[in-house]
């Protein structure tokens, strides 16, 4: 069996440890380089996973092994190392969110665009069983007409003394990472989006509510869409614990989903009900016998499997460069709002 060469550049985004584990067991992929800025940081991977460190970043660009780059730098970084993996003529998965601007996220298409390479983002809630038969479900007309989609997609990590002040506190750094609503909330923005599509106005509200140690640590956006639908996003970076994740109410039905984000998994009670769908026509709920993860962890590892076979059976991406340029200008347009204190609409000028 031939084996797909993977590079790695960066190992800043914790994500692409549980990447970088899952590929390290796979007989169809070998990890082959990696690079870092931070050279501890990228020897520690290095050792760890089995791939040859290089602090020279076109080391693991032009190796003729490497055929896809795993991009999990710090968020202000990644339309560079895109543009020059894309430049290489190497495949591209890249940690969200895609970038801090529309200009970067322009350059990123322009590169991926005009050398042909495969891209993707790393948004690991499209992989993830429930929301793929939830999107089933909306798509084949089950709850009707939608009237509001409320999503919520939380952490607790700005409670945590590790997060804020270890090697992951570039998160709460605004140069490199804008804020925590941008870092996370572009989940919720991208499930919306594969949901409805891209909203043409947002009102939000953005501001530390329990903590001081980050720009941000919660903030809720409200979208409207061409049809009249809305969308609720709730982020939050200090949840302790939760329960009803998704709520997608229509003129035919409704969908209520629970326990899919990180406090709501690792808190769950044991009679939880992962997803449920009331029919208008039966006055009845249907509950759907889906797996339900254990941890959030396991919802990370569900994205690099789909990311070998769409190399492997040359599939399409599961979020094209495009769509992550939807999903950031939806956060861009949440913090506008929240700043100037108004209704924004889109495209932004």
């Amino acid at each position: 069996m031939s084996k797909i060469g993977i590079g790695i550049l960066s190992y800043a985004h914790g994500h692409v440890h549980t990447y970088s584990q899952v590929l390290s067991q796979r007989e169809d992929v070998r990890l082959v380089a990696c690079w870092d800025d931070d050279e501890a940081r990228g020897r520690a991977a290095a050792e760890r996973y089995g791939l040859t460190y290089t602090p020279h970043l076109e080391d693991v660009l032009g190796h003729g092994e490497v055929e896809a780059v795993i991009i999990a730098s710090e968020t202000n970084k990644h339309a560079d190392l895109c543009v020059a993996a894309a430049e290489a003529g190497k495949a591209i998965l890249l940690q969200k969110p895609m970038a801090l601007t529309l200009a970067d996220c322009d350059r990123i298409i322009e590169a991926v665009e005009r050398n042909g390479v495969w891209f993707s983002l790393a948004f690991q809630m499209r992989h993830d069983p429930l929301n793929r038969k939830m999107k089933e479900l909306v798509d084949a007309g089950e709850v009707g007409r939608v009237g509001v989609l409320r999503r919520r997609h939380c952490i607790s990590v700005l409670f945590s003394e590790a997060f804020v002040t270890g090697p992951t506190r570039w998160h709460i750094d605004p140069v490199a990472n804008m804020g925590m609503f941008m870092d996370d909330a572009s989940h919720a923005a991208d499930f919306i989006l594969w949901f409805l599509g891209m909203p043409v106005s947002v009102m939000a509200e953005i501001d530390n509510l329990l903590t001081k140690v980050a720009p941000d640590d919660t903030g809720v956006a409200v979208y409207r869409f061409a049809s009249g639908a809305m969308a609720i996003l709730l982020n939050s970076s200090v949840t302790l614990a939760g329960e009803n994740t998704t709520e997608i109410y229509g003129d035919q039905g409704v969908i209520i989903q629970n326990h899919d984000d990180g406090p709501s998994t690792a808190n769950r009670l044991p009679q939880a009900v992962p997803l449920k769908l009331f029919r208008r026509a039966t006055n009845q709920w249907e509950v759907f016998d889906l797996p339900l993860p254990d941890s959030h962890g396991a919802r990370i590892a569900g994205v690099p499997g789909p990311f070998i076979e769409a190399l492997k059976n040359d599939l399409p991406p599961t979020v094209t460069a495009r769509e992550g340029r939807h999903s950031t200008e939806m956060i861009l347009g949440a913090y506008q709002s929240a700043r100037e204190g108004h209704r924004v609409t889109f495209p932004l000028e």
